[in-house]
């Protein structure tokens, strides 16, 4: 329930704090006093639209702060939990409107967005007015609040659940389709191209194996030319050791005869006999290690080729040729096996929507059914409130086929306002007296269900007096042994009904001007009454008539 209300610097109000109770609390004041502008400030903390023109003239910012005290298993508790704000206690719902049109926005003491501030304040406070019965005006609303009768709640749950698992099952089929379809459209191009990957066999990484052994293959190739040359100077017939060998002999045989003077002529062929003969061996070893098969060569570059240019016609890096290959079999098996598997898919959404169609069909019933007890409920609180000659009808239309996560059920709250006149949409036919009074034998009707934990009526007794004010009261009265209930009145007989009576009044000089209110006790009660009775001047008829009403709605208490 709303527990506390602090106002600052809204309009008329400059400084205001309220402690609500439970029951029915009622606030009452002259025209003018500031009754509205209470309901203004709440609707700012609640998520309405905020507006500079609220803020007190000369004041920089307004301030409205909400205290609500809800059990923990609360929906508003629900929504706080999903946008990660703390809640540890009471929530508090603080609304700051600047001078220049800004507005900012605090639950539980964080900040927030006002669609936030919106969604947790339609969950704790519904406001009723003549002219704003958002319940009354949205269909959806009249079908929540039909299975809100009716406890539905569970058969609604097993509904939505059959309709997400139908929907997903059908997703799943129109998808499966899709793939099917395609691979059929493309069933030839995809068999030649497996084969053909198939038979390449390609695998990753392979192109960067192939291309470094081609290039070390080739290097090879042109070093060895080089290499092969320097081997014909040295071992081919224009070789020099044979010759230096056959000097070298000579010079041997004569150095014996010239002792010294051919020594180190000798001793020099001799070394370069040698660094030849060396340099003949690590040319025939060089020669060896360069040796590279030209096949594998030639095998090694159509392997490269042939890779590239499977890349190329399907338009992919050489190493995701495998995984492409491993797709389009995939595709191809699932074109093999598709319409199998699309038959147990088909059958799979078939037994979805039949068992969607057995819940919905369920809750429609159950909705049928609550419809006639709705509408007998409503019936039976018009006729205290003048409005025995109307008829409200729950007008519910069931289409099999208009599957929704709802069910299969659109549901609207009609009138017919006089016997023998055409009923329509609420809205539409009554008056705004009438709309009032009707929205408040529903209210009686669904009790606590479908409703927030705390109910403002804003003067929906305007314009009635004597027997449909008191069993406005009445009904008032019994609403608020379920939930909280605060009105806004003109009538004695709804005032004389609270548990808890408010009254609004207006101080202040010429130049300012100021709204505050007080919680009043029996004595001041009574005259607040009277003055209701009598108007500007109270006599003491009025004052004993109060004190009546006061007695009585005391004892029925």
């Amino acid at each position: 329930m709303l527990s506390r209300l602090s106002i600052r610097d809204i309009v008329l109000i400059e400084k205001l704090d309220i402690d609500f109770s439970s029951g029915l609390s009622v606030l009452t004041g002259e025209t003018g006093a500031g009754k509205s502008i209470l309901l203004d400030a709440l609707s700012l903390a609640l998520g309405a639209r905020g507006d500079a023109s609220l803020v007190r003239h000369g004041a920089t910012q307004g301030q409205v702060i909400a205290v609500f005290d809800v059990p923990r298993n609360h929906p508003a508790r629900a929504i706080l939990a999903d946008n990660a704000i703390e809640d540890d206690g009471d929530i508090i719902l603080r609304r700051v409107q600047t001078a220049d049109g800004r507005t900012r926005v605090f639950v539980n003491d964080q900040p927030a967005s006002v669609a936030l501030m919106r969604a947790v304040g339609h969950a704790l406070v519904e406001i009723h007015g003549q002219h704003d019965e958002r319940a009354l005006v949205d269909p959806a609303a009249h079908r929540d609040l039909l299975d809100a009768f009716g406890g539905h709640f569970g058969s609604v749950r097993a509904v939505g659940e059959a309709w997400r698992h139908w929907r997903s099952c059908e997703s799943e089929l129109a998808r499966h389709r899709a793939r099917v379809e395609a691979a059929a459209r493309e069933a030839d191009y995809l068999r030649a191209a497996v084969a053909e990957l198939a038979q390449l066999d390609p695998e990753p990484g392979e192109e960067t194996d192939l291309a470094e052994q081609r290039a070390v293959m080739m290097r090879s190739e042109k070093i060895a030319a080089e290499i092969k040359d320097a081997e014909d100077v040295l071992s081919g017939p224009a070789s020099p050791l044979p010759q230096l060998a056959a000097l070298l002999r000579r010079l041997q045989r004569k150095a014996g005869e010239v002792p010294g003077l051919l020594d180190e002529v000798v001793k020099s062929l001799d070394e370069a006999m040698i660094s030849l003969d060396a340099a003949q061996s690590g040319v025939e070893a060089a020669l060896r290690a360069t040796e590279y098969d030209p096949e594998k060569l030639e095998r090694t570059e159509e392997r490269l080729f042939a890779l590239r240019a499977a890349g190329r016609k399907h338009n992919v890096a050489v190493d995701d040729l495998a995984q492409l290959r491993d797709a389009m079999a995939a595709d191809l098996a699932d074109l093999d096996a598709g319409e199998e598997k699309l038959h147990g898919l088909e059958k799979q959404a078939a037994a979805a929507r039949q068992a969607y169609d057995e819940a919905a069909a369920q809750l429609s019933a159950q909705r049928h059914g609550a419809a006639t007890g709705l509408a007998r409920a409503v019936m039976a609180e018009l006729p205290a409130l003048k409005l025995e000659r109307a008829e409200f009808i729950v007008e519910l239309s069931s289409e099999a086929d208009s599957r929704m996560e709802e069910g299969i059920d659109q549901v609207e709250f009609w009138v017919r306002t006089n016997p023998g006149t055409r009923p329509g949409p609420m809205m539409k036919v009554a008056s705004g007296g009438e709309l009032s009074r009707f929205l408040l034998a529903l209210k009686v009707a669904l009790a606590d269900r479908g409703s927030a934990p705390t109910l403002v009526f804003d003067e929906i007794d305007t314009g009635v007096g004597g027997a449909v004010a008191d069993a406005i009261g009445q009904r008032l009265a019994r609403l608020a042994g379920r939930v909280q209930v605060l009105s806004v009145t003109h009538a004695p007989q709804v005032a004389a009904r609270a548990a808890t009576h408010f009254l609004i009044s207006k101080a202040g000089g010429a130049d300012r001007v100021a709204t505050g209110i007080a919680e009043m006790d029996r004595a001041a009660r009574q005259e607040e009454i009277a003055r209701m009775l009598a108007g500007a001047t109270i006599t003491e008829e009025a004052r004993a008539a109060a004190e009546r009403l006061l007695r009585e709605n005391t004892a029925v208490s």
